[in-house]
């Protein structure tokens, strides 16, 4: 059989989901170039990264287990415990680009600036050491929570105000003891520093500020990992939330009995919130819960009750802005409230070698999301997988849209909100489908092999 050359491909970052990525695409035999801005992979799992994007933090360990977040043929190790830390977690992630051979491929300390395509629709790729290549596909798997979103409140604070992307521990960058503290927003990391900063021998007051209420969901069920178990895939979506969502009211109870405040939306139509200590500490008293802060003044933080508090250190646990720098188009940047619009979460209809990896917040895994995606790119990329026509591309992401829309509330935190298992099995019957489109167009290259011309 005559072999033919694959198109050359430009893959940024090498998080975790540059590297299963790249991984899948050395299987493939399909030429590529990976770049990352550090001297390591692991992306932001790589505590104290030089690179500047981890948002790592000395106590993490991931909110999902080990049965959850492992790739498909790299199995997490058995000493682990079930929620790891974020020592191994990086760990892993070398071992794994050694046990595949990859690491050749990955080129480190270097960032890439401008990815621009020319007129005849390849890439152009150049990096802050000078180099300048060209290729026929680019994938784009540098993160998203790596820019830090700050809220602009009114005003001038004579304290510190930082994000929590900067907090590495109580005494790092500033030290938290015996001083007057609020984290703002309720979301896993805002819990977890919550949990850490409220010990009675660290903040000598703790207030934790939010927009609204959350649901703090179990990380433990009856002494078992609790995202172990799943709905059976026969099961109607709206019947599997009101199972879950009556299950979590009765096992946890009214978050209100915590002294927090009343949620105004119901259990999972928000992005999860998991904690086993937060909770605690907020039964101790050692949380006192304020609503949005208004105002900022010397020292003095105004919230939305009225209420004024003296205050010296500001922790915002308030979320990341989706950012591509390296892109110039508008087109294939989101908007203010972090919406891109994208063909199962990947492809934009009518930029047919462009790829987004691991761009979503999936529940209830991210670490092993693009190994799912690569399986539909390199199959792309090797002529196994045609893909639809641009209005069916829209239809479904029209469908998936209202979909994402009508199960969590209005937030820029969800817009990129999606289930794991609904959408890998919806990944397969679309691959199947693009199998038989692709042999029915005879195996045709969608991206021809061009870039190499040039090198």
């Amino acid at each position: 059989m005559e072999t033919r050359e694959l198109p050359r491909v430009c893959v940024i970052g090498a998080g975790p989901s540059g590297i299963t990525t790249a991984k899948r695409l050395a299987e493939y035999g399909i030429p590529f170039d990976c770049y990352e801005a550090s001297d390591q992979v692991g992306g932001n799992w790589y505590f104290k990264n030089p690179n500047g994007m981890s948002a790592c933090y000395q106590s993490l360990h991931i909110d999902t287990s080990k049965f959850r977040l492992a790739f498909e043929d790299f199995p997490a190790p058995d000493e682990w415990p079930d929620f790891p830390h974020h020592t191994q977690l990086h760990q892993y992630f070398k071992d794994y680009v050694e046990h595949f051979g990859i690491g050749d491929r990955i080129i480190l300390n270097t960032k890439v600036i401008s990815a621009e395509r020319d007129a005849q629709g390849l890439w152009e790729i150049t990096t802050d050491t000078g180099r300048t290549e060209t290729y026929d596909a680019l994938l784009v798997c540098n993160g998203h929570h790596w820019d830090p979103r700050m809220p602009d409140y009114p005003g001038e604070f004579d304290g510190v105000l930082m994000h929590s992307h900067a907090y590495n521990d109580p005494f790092d960058p500033i030290d938290m003891r015996g001083k007057r503290v609020v984290v703002v927003g309720m979301g896993n990391s805002g819990l977890d520093i919550a949990s850490e900063l409220s010990q009675k021998f660290i903040a000598s007051k703790f207030f934790l500020s939010a927009r609204r209420g959350v649901w703090v969901l179990p990380k433990y069920v009856n002494g078992k990992v609790g995202d172990k178990a799943s709905m059976p895939s026969w099961m109607p979506k709206k019947l599997g939330l009101k199972l879950k969502q009556r299950f979590v009211v009765k096992n946890r109870g009214f978050m209100e009995d915590y002294g927090l405040p009343k949620p105004d939306h119901l259990p999972f139509e928000a992005h999860p919130s998991a904690s086993e200590e937060f909770l605690h500490r907020a039964g101790c008293g050692d949380v006192v819960f304020k609503p949005a802060i208004t105002r900022l003044d010397g020292k003095n933080v105004h919230f939305a009750d009225g209420s004024v508090e003296e205050v010296d250190v500001v922790v915002c646990a308030t979320g990341y802005h989706i950012s591509f720098p390296f892109f110039s188009d508008p087109a294939l940047l989101p908007d203010a409230r972090n919406m891109l619009p994208l063909y199962r979460q990947m492809i934009k209809p009518g930029v047919h070698n462009l790829f987004y990896m691991g761009l979503a917040q999936p529940l209830p895994t991210l670490v092993n999301f693009a190994e799912q995606q690569s399986k539909l790119v390199a199959a792309y990329l090797s002529g196994n997988y045609a893909l639809p026509s641009p209005a069916e591309m829209r239809e479904t992401m029209a469908a998936a849209e209202a979909l994402r829309s009508g199960t969590y509330y209005d937030s820029p935190r969800h817009t990129i909100q999606i289930e794991f298992e609904p959408y890998v099995r919806d990944l397969q019957r679309e691959m199947a489908r693009g199998a038989k489109r692709a042999a029915d167009r005879g195996h045709a290259l969608p991206v021809p092999a061009r870039a190499s011309a040039r090198v």
